[in-house]
């Protein structure tokens, strides 16, 4: 290995809590962390930066490590003419937004891992993200070594440096102007309208495939479940059928799909294909939060059982497999696996594969599975010779409806094997083939988990769980949300400061939190106050979205910003408006201050409309791409609809009928039942006096009592659940 002329040649990656850090602390590449020490060399020797950003379960991130970064060639260039730093996007979304934007801007295109060769200053001239090892022609690619060598050389020729750190500035500019405020259009000085609901489900429903479910044409489908939970709201809204045909196409595709595991539940990122047939297998906590979020709109909205079935056994992957043992969910699981013993040759060594975990053989089935269940489960489920995937294995699909197999004859190496007349048999002997499977499948090498317990993702499971509990009337659901709130709040909060840490890993606590975390936190606390009626995750929800207000907010720019006010300051400061594989930051932080200042004397609805505004022309433009914020422009203007609750139990039978009515956007506003009680939750809250969703709105006689209210229009107080809801009817 060559040393660095500073003299400190080393991988400083070993220390590192991120697992993917980790991964790279043995490579040859002097690796280093995102911090002063490493900014400080490079301009102490006057070298560019290279930039690296990826995750643990990233398949290609992977690939370009095995490929490149194991190479001592490519390190030895790396190590004399680089400071190699590594970054791992799911710690720092502010620098990941900075140089995708960039990368966005320049090649149309982004994602992992992300490779930004940047001058000392930490400006960008060279941006992509996988780069193979070898040139490819076919596609304009150049190899990494060659790449290297080739801008290595350049830097240190003084005419072509000199336009390397023009195309910088130009570039950063570029940047800085994406994602500075853009000036709303003339003589528009308020929020958008509640017609840019209409307008971007107008756009989605231009979008979708209607051959193949989802959104986009072509490869690779996402699952994009903001869209949906925007369709269904519309539907909702307006009674019109095709928000919600399209909103049930997307929903169908995700959950037969390769998308979906079918054993063991949960969803993974997204698929390689255009009809949902193979999956990159890596599982994502917050696809499992945000994913559910929507399948669990479409029940509601629907009645579909098999929605919710897919919801529970969605949230008993992410318990069973993404818990801490306190309390918190770890981050993801990794994409790739080692080879199973069936499938290796004798003396065959196992390698890390892409899916391993997840895909069959026929025979791999029936090695466990009697027949007819076997052969009916792989008809069932599209397990056939020569697969779909690798290896001749099969992704299981959902490629034959369980009505057509009743009766069915159907022909295996030369012998006919009879399915039962009766279908629910059919249903029994597929549940049965599937239990037996997934606990095989349990005895297969695992893959790899990241034990990061991120503050935003947590929320999201958090109020995932929460709502899902109340829904399906799930208490051990909402107790899972309980205990993740508690573990976070314990290990990421700091009250003395008022400020939240973004990771918890091996009792290493980092990183100032970002938006997204307080932002999703925060509502993941008041989705968990509205299933409980109990005030303290109220009182941690209005906490987060106060130093929102405080510390995200510019009131210059009327915007709020990914970083806080204080923090770090990079080349351009980056604000998360579009909804991307989580939902948009500034939208989700936006529909907290809103339905939040109901509960405190605080102008949170003010800083909530300011960032509006300042982003109407934006949102007016591409209301599809900011459906977010979209939602949360509609209810701006139309109001939110509040159902405040007096009582000190929410009754069973109101329980029910609030879980059975799609209501999107209600807050619940639970409070005790008498002026006595409600003072002691005042008291909690530092509040002097009732703020107006719970003021005047006692128990009536003492039975419990419902107040619905939307803009200030109200119905009587009722006793009646049903009534305040036919109420609800007339006002939407």
């Amino acid at each position: 290995m060559t040393d660095s002329p500073s003299g400190d040649a080393r991988n400083r990656l070993a220390g590192a809590a991120s697992p993917y850090l980790q991964q790279h602390a043995d490579n040859p590449v002097n690796w280093q962390p995102w911090d002063d020490d490493a900014l400080a060399e490079a301009r102490e020797r006057d070298v560019p930066i290279f930039l690296s950003v990826g995750y643990s379960a990233c398949h290609w991130c992977h690939v370009m490590a095995e490929e490149s970064f194991e190479d001592p060639a490519v390190a030895e260039i790396l190590n004399e003419n680089f400071v190699p730093i590594k970054v791992d996007r799911e710690e720092r979304p502010d620098l990941d937004r900075v140089y995708q934007t960039v990368c966005q801007l320049v090649t149309g295109g982004g994602g992992w891992p992300l490779s930004a060769f940047l001058t000392p200053e930490g400006k960008p001239f060279y941006v992509g993200t996988y780069f193979p090892p070898e040139p490819q022609p076919q596609r304009n690619v150049p190899g990494f070594e060659q790449l290297c060598q080739q801008i290595a050389d350049s830097w240190n020729d003084p005419e072509q440096r000199e336009e390397m750190e023009n195309r910088a500035e130009q570039w950063t500019s570029a940047a800085r102007d994406r994602m500075a405020p853009a000036e709303s259009p003339e003589g528009d000085t308020g929020p958008p309208s509640s017609e840019i609901l209409d307008d971007a489900a107008a756009a989605a429903i231009r979008g979708a495939d209607r051959q193949h479910g989802g959104f986009g044409q072509g490869s690779p489908k996402f699952p994009q479940p903001g869209r949906v939970e925007l369709l269904l709201r519309v539907a909702s809204l307006s009674g019109d059928a095709e928000p919600l045909t399209v909103a049930e196409n997307a929903l169908g595709a995700m959950g037969s799909g390769g998308l979906y595991d079918h054993l063991g539940g949960g969803f993974h990122r997204y698929c390689v294909d255009e009809d949902w047939t193979v999956p990159h297998f890596e599982k994502m906590a917050y696809d499992n939060a945000t994913i559910p979020a929507a399948f669990l709109a479409g029940y509601r909205a629907t009645g579909r059982e098999r929605y919710a079935e897919i919801v529970r056994e969605t949230l008993d992957f992410t318990e069973r497999e993404l818990s801490h043992p306190e309390g918190g969910f770890f981050s993801t699981l990794d994409a790739r696996s080692e080879t199973p013993d069936s499938r290796l040759e004798e003396g065959e060594e196992p390698e890390r594969e892409e899916g391993a975990f997840y895909v069959w053989t026929p025979e791999e089935v029936r090695e466990h599975v009697d027949e007819p269940a076997a052969t009916l489960f792989c008809r069932r489920y599209g397990v056939v010779s020569g697969g779909n995937f690798e290896g001749g294995t099969s992704v299981l699909n959902e490629t034959v409806p369980v009505e057509e197999l009743v009766g069915a004859e159907i022909e295996v190496a030369g012998e006919t094997v009879e399915a039962p007349d009766d279908e629910d048999e059919i249903r029994d002997l597929l549940e049965g083939a599937r239990e037996t499977l997934f606990a095989a499948r349990e005895g297969r090498p695992r893959p790899l988990r990241d034990e990061k317990v991120l503050a935003g993702w947590n929320g999201l499971l958090i109020g995932t769980f929460a709502r899902s509990g109340f829904v399906l009337g799930d208490d051990a659901r909402i107790e899972r949300a309980e205990s993740a709130l508690a573990f976070v709040r314990d290990q990421l909060w700091d009250a003395d400061s008022g400020r939240l840490a973004r990771r918890f890993k091996d009792g290493q606590v980092g990183i100032d939190a970002a938006l997204e975390d307080y932002a999703f936190l925060g509502r993941g606390a008041f989705e968990l106050y509205q299933a409980t009626g109990d005030v303290e995750p109220l009182a941690f929800a209005l906490d987060l979205a106060g130093v929102v207000a405080d510390s995200f907010y510019d009131p210059e720019d009327g915007t709020l910003y990914l970083s806080p006010n204080d923090g770090e300051e990079l080349v351009a400061r980056p604000q998360e408006l579009t909804d991307q594989s989580t939902p948009s930051s500034v939208g989700a932080a936006v529909a907290l201050l809103l339905d939040l200042d109901h509960f405190t004397s605080d102008d949170l609805g003010e800083v909530a409309r300011e960032t509006l505004a300042t982003h109407r022309g934006r949102i007016e433009a591409s209301p599809v791409e900011h459906a977010t914020l979209a939602m949360a422009a509609d209810a701006a203007e139309r109001g939110s609809l509040e159902l405040t609750v007096a009582a000190d139990e929410l009754p069973d039978a109101w329980r029910e009928t609030l879980a059975d009515r799609h209501l999107p956007g209600a807050v619940v506003a639970r409070r005790p039942p008498t002026e006595a009680g409600l003072q002691a939750w005042l008291d909690e809250l530092g509040l002097d006096e009732a703020p107006p969703i719970w003021a005047g709105r006692e128990a009536r006689d003492g039975e419990p009592t419902v107040y619905a209210c939307r803009s200030r229009t109200c119905s009587p107080p009722e006793t009646d659940l049903s009534v305040a809801l036919d109420w609800v009817e007339e006002n939407l």
